[in-house]
């Protein structure tokens, strides 16, 4: 550690308090300003019964039917921004994983399970793809697809694959330590819903999809495992991650036999006509929590650098390279404030406890900094991490030794992943509730 606080300085009493106070009024600012109806205010509009979504206009009284899909985490505060600008006279489904303060009149209303599906995610993709059948060339569906949709509407495209099999799999499949494109490419390839097939059954309607993604921005086709988009993935990716991640073994015998028979069916790509009539705009993504969390930091009076370099990288490489990168930052400014967004992975070995990658990436953070004046934060937009209650934790040096006061050890947390009931202990956890919004995650790092 003598490295690590000759570098960024010894921890200065009395200010840790205040700079994790800092970091979370960066934090709320960003989820503010990213917010589903602030989104929706710029991006769609109705003008004389023309519908604007991103640069498209659509007559609407050109259409005999409207009909709406609303799925993934963010699904319920979608369609309110969606209704608030079509008012009465259009029908639809919506499918999310918690329940509605209020319902949409002439909507169905799905509670999908996730992180794995449930018997609602079934009998939703069920609903959703017997109303997408029904649609002819003047219907418009207007898709709204927001993430955690991949397991919150599903159906196998095998009927041999129970609802077992699919949580299992799932299972599988998020604890394997796999980054999300390589997640959703098998989600895909096993799904009646994913990878552009719900396009397929739509069709030959007109389809727009508004996106709130919380996939890499250059991999918008893995947001919701891509249910209304051209899949760039393919069987053969498949294949080479199941081995790469040795994931064949863990697999229920249903699935894996799809696998070593070679009987998983291609999705559709570019160029299938499915997708000529087919639009995707997103509004809404982790760039804007970005960009608003650098305007907090700027009027607090910090030096700030954002590096998304280390997406989709494992927690501990994750954050070995930002607090280097911090080092570095710190030794030519009084304070500076590092911005990363995305996500970070953790390969669960073993029996977990209750905790979630932001939390992991946080107090594996806490052992680098302790004793010196660096504060660090890691949370989720939407307000969840893990099995947790929790969305994330803001750390700095004193975490440790106050962990270490009320006989608790950061070092066991880690090991077991069990990383929540230590810091709600000290009050360091970030309990926001579901927020109905989903764009990825942001870490925030301060050195002073």
């Amino acid at each position: 550690m003598g490295n690590a606080q000759d570098a960024l300085g010894p921890l200065t009493s009395g200010v840790s308090a205040h700079f994790r106070d800092v970091a979370r009024e960066i934090f709320q600012h960003a989820l503010t300003e990213s917010s589903i109806r602030k989104a929706f205010d710029r991006h769609v509009s109705l003008d004389r019964g023309i519908l604007r979504v991103g640069e498209d206009l659509f007559d609407l009284g050109s259409f005999s039917r409207i009909f709406v899909v609303s799925m993934g985490k963010a699904a319920h505060t979608m369609v309110e921004g969606l209704m608030s600008q079509l008012g009465a006279g259009v029908t639809g489904i919506v499918a999310c994983s918690t329940e509605p303060v209020s319902q949409v009149f002439g909507f169905r209303y799905y509670r999908g399970g996730h992180p794995v599906p449930n018997a609602d995610s079934v009998r939703a993709a069920d609903a959703i793809l017997k109303s997408l059948a029904t649609h002819a060339s003047r219907s418009l569906v207007i898709f709204l697809i927001s993430g955690g949709a991949s397991a919150i509407v599903e159906k196998p495209s095998d009927e041999r694959i129970t609802l077992e099999d699919l949580v299992a799999t799932y299972k599988a499949l998020v604890h394997s330590g796999a980054p999300i494109r390589e997640i959703n490419a098998i989600r895909k390839h096993l799904s009646a819903t994913k990878g552009g097939r719900l396009a397929q059954v739509a069709a030959p309607a007109q389809q727009v999809s508004i996106l709130v993604s919380d996939v890499p921005d250059a991999a918008v086709d893995s947001l919701a495992s891509g249910p209304t988009m051209p899949d760039t993935t393919t069987v053969d990716e498949c294949h080479e991650i199941v081995k790469k991640h040795k994931l064949l073994k863990q697999f229920p015998s249903s699935v894996r036999e799809l696998f070593e028979k070679g009987q998983l069916e291609e999705t559709p790509k570019h160029g299938d006509g499915a997708f000529d009539r087919s639009r995707f705009w997103p509004i809404l993504s982790n760039e804007t929590a970005r960009r608003h969390a650098v305007t907090k930091a700027a009027m607090n009076g910090f030096a700030i650098d954002v590096d998304n370099t280390c997406d989709d990288w494992d927690y501990a490489q994750a954050a070995d390279y930002l607090l280097k990168k911090l080092r570095t930052l710190r030794k030519g400014v009084s304070r500076v404030c590092l911005i990363s967004g995305g996500e970070v992975t953790v390969k669960v070995t073993g029996e977990a406890g209750v905790g979630g990658r932001n939390q992991q990436f946080a107090l594996y953070c806490a052992n680098k900094i302790a004793g010196t004046d660096v504060t660090v934060l890691s949370a989720g937009t939407d307000g969840i991490d893990g099995n947790s209650p929790a969305n994330g934790a803001v750390v700095d040096g004193t975490t440790v030794a106050r962990a270490s006061a009320l006989g608790l050890s950061v070092d066991e947390a880690l090991r077991t992943f069990d990383a929540y009931p230590l810091l709600n202990s000290l009050g360091d956890a970030i309990i926001t509730g579901p927020t109905g919004n989903n764009i990825r995650d942001l870490r925030i790092l301060l050195a002073y």
